[in-house]
């Protein structure tokens, strides 16, 4: 295995990956072939279009890469479930939206893989905190 040059995480949209920034404009600096990735993403992701699918990216010292598909980030997740298009600039005084406690647990599952946290409880309490900080009332 080649020497480890550089390490990269992006979010990017779902099947849609393209040279243009942001992805080129992080890519670009390494030298690595920048259409092979988006092709290589796009195929692998083809089948969650419409959600934000974090990568991590390994780039090696001959210019070849790999990368993992993360989990799509909690906030992502929580402003479907409460089916609004932003927090709240406000979110001590003012909620845009609510979810349950069983739409919370679906989340806190799709994320323990990648989340700091070692049982669904604390994956729960992880997820109700975030909503809190966006405005999502927590029912």
């Amino acid at each position: 295995m080649a020497e480890i040059l550089a390490k990269l995480s992006l979010q990017i949209q779902a099947g849609t990956a393209n040279p243009a920034p942001p992805i080129g404009t992080a890519l670009g600096p390494h030298g690595i072939n920048i259409v092979d990735f988006c092709k290589e993403y796009n195929e692998k992701t083809s089948d969650k279009k419409g959600q934000i699918i974090p990568a991590e990216i390994t780039i090696y010292q001959d210019r070849t890469f790999s990368f993992i598909l993360k989990t799509p980030p909690v906030s992502d997740l929580i402003k479907k479930a409460a089916n609004v298009k932003k927090g709240s600039a406000d979110p001590k005084r003012e909620f845009v939206g609510s979810i349950n406690a069983n739409q919370i647990k679906e989340i806190a599952e799709i994320k323990l893989p990648d989340l700091n946290s070692y049982t669904i409880e604390q994956a729960i309490e992880v997820v109700k905190g975030t909503a809190r900080s966006m405005g999502i009332e927590v029912k």
